[in-house]
Formats: structure tokens, C-alpha cells, sequence
């Protein structure tokens, strides 16, 4: 009896262990959980966090250079191995990455690291890459602001080409090219000879810049409470004004859509009705 009784406690003394263990790990991932819901906000609504993810996703290359790209590289027959790398690849990556932000609730280095310790580069990676992203939009926004500042003008200063010193006719170098070239190659960015010759700094440039930086700053300075207000701005804006620019164009090839559509259900209509209208009805 003795042996069986040692026998019997040794299973109910392993389970037990072995349920403690899992207690204290789910008792431990509950408190990290809690950690870092206590300490980093929360969006507003579901809204923000929305109009968050569009804004990181839709940017300007999504309009500006995926067009061209893709009709560089193959037009209609690009979109093919795109739409399998989307399928296959972006939307898994795409939904990993929100369900662990959701879940670990901290940034990219804190969760590649609490998944393993190996992968931290991983998380060193996106956020280099991301400041280079940083950098290379903030200057498309130096020179946003540049064109800002100067559409106040009147008449517009790259629509004619401005005249010589002597204010006898236009510079050559405007006449060879177009207005809109000479302003943005010689007033904007005042492109030096070749490339080795790196030129100064162009102070007009730097003003918009820091102010660009400035505009940045001011949205992130409360951290997500801020962005979620700044959100509603920078996200609509844009695509209000896209949808601005290419209702015209909408509106013409509904136009042309409808009276396509009208001419063909009128010779519809015509051949339908034409043998009873040709048709001799006794009286």
C-alpha cells in the first residue's frame, strides 16, 4: 500500500508542476500585456488607427510612381507577378505585422526582440529603413511647401520665363527649355554643372526644410494623441484633393460611357420596332 500511495503521488505531484508552470507563464504574459497597455496610449477609436494604416500604406508613390513603373516595366503584364507577391507576400506581412503590434503593443526593435533575441536586427532594419523613408518624404515636403509659397504669385513664376538683365528679352537658357523646367532646375534647386560639383547649400530650400521638419514634430510631439488629431487632416486631405483632380476626368468618361449607352439602346430599340413599323396592318 505504502508503494502504491508513492506511486500515485508522483503523477499528481508532476501535474501539479507542471500546471503551476503554466499559471506562472500565463500569469507572466498577462502582466507584460498589462505593462504595456498601461504605459503606451491607445487610439481614440477605430478611426485613427484606420486612417493610420491608409496613411502609412497610400503615399505619394502609390500615385506618382507606380503608374509610371508599371508602365515602364510591361504595362498590363506587370500587374501579374504584383498581384502574386501582393497575395502571397504583402498581405500575410501586412497582417503579421499589425497582429503582433496589437498584441505585444510596443515598437519595432522591443517586438522582433520578445519574439527572439536573434531577430533585433530585424527590428533595427525596419526602423533605418524607415527613417530613410522619413527623410526622402520630408524633402518631397520642402519642396510641396517652396511651390506653396510661390503660388501666391501673380502671374504664377514658372508660367513665363523671366527676363534678362538688361530687359531686353527672356534668358536663353529659359528660351531653350520650358518656364517650368528653368524654375524648377534653376530657381528651385539650382542644379550645379555635373556631379562632382556638389554646390553650396540653397538657404530657400533649408527654410522650407526645417519647416517641414517642424510640421513633423509638432504632429508627433504628445505621440499618439496628437497624431490621432493630426491623422484626420493628413490622410483626407490628400485624398480629397486626388479625388478633386480626377473628377473631370471621371465625369467625361461617364459621359462617354452614357452616350455610348444611349446610342446603343436607341439602334436597339430601332431594330426591334422596325419590322412593325414597316409592317402593313390591314385596317
Amino acid at each position: 500500500p505504502t508503494t502504491n500511495i508513492i506511486v500515485t503521488k508522483a503523477p499528481i505531484q508532476s501535474d501539479a508542476t507542471e500546471a503551476n508552470s503554466a499559471h506562472r507563464d500565463w500569469a507572466l504574459s498577462n502582466t507584460v500585456s498589462q505593462t504595456y497597455s498601461e504605459e503606451r496610449p491607445k487610439w481614440d477609436n477605430k478611426v485613427q488607427y484606420l486612417l493610420t494604416c491608409i496613411g502609412f500604406a497610400v503615399g505619394l508613390g502609390n500615385v506618382w510612381r507606380f503608374p509610371y513603373l508599371c508602365q515602364v516595366y510591361g504595362g498590363g503584364a506587370f500587374l501579374i507577378p504584383y498581384a502574386i507577391a501582393l497575395v502571397f507576400e504583402g498581405l500575410p506581412l501586412l497582417y503579421l505585422e499589425l497582429a503582433i503590434g496589437q498584441r505585444l503593443r510596443a515598437g519595432s526593435v522591443g517586438v522582433w526582440t520578445s519574439i527572439s533575441p536573434y531577430m533585433g536586427g530585424l527590428g533595427v532594419a525596419s526602423l533605418f529603413v524607415s527613417f530613410l523613408v522619413g527623410l526622402f518624404y520630408n524633402m518631397i515636403l520642402a519642396w510641396i511647401l517652396w511651390y506653396f509659397f510661390h503660388s501666391f504669385q501673380s502671374p504664377l513664376p514658372w508660367t513665363d520665363c523671366p527676363l534678362n538683365s538688361n530687359h531686353t528679352g527672356y534668358i536663353p537658357a529659359c528660351e531653350d527649355s520650358t518656364p517650368v523646367n528653368y524654375f524648377w532646375y534653376r530657381e528651385t534647386l539650382n542644379i550645379s554643372a555635373n556631379i562632382e560639383t556638389s554646390g553650396g547649400l540653397q538657404w530657400w530650400l533649408v527654410l522650407c526644410l526645417a519647416s517641414a521638419w517642424c510640421l513633423v514634430y509638432i504632429c508627433f510631439i504628445r505621440g499618439i494623441e496628437t497624431i490621432g488629431k493630426a491623422i484626420y487632416v493628413t490622410v483626407t486631405f490628400p485624398i480629397t484633393c486626388f479625388g478633386i483632380c480626377w473628377l473631370p476626368l471621371f465625369s467625361r468618361c461617364m459621359f462617354c460611357f452614357s452616350g455610348v449607352f444611349i446610342q446603343w439602346c436607341t439602334s436597339t430599340l430601332n431594330t426591334e420596332f422596325q419590322p412593325l413599323g414597316n409592317s402593313n396592318i390591314p385596317n
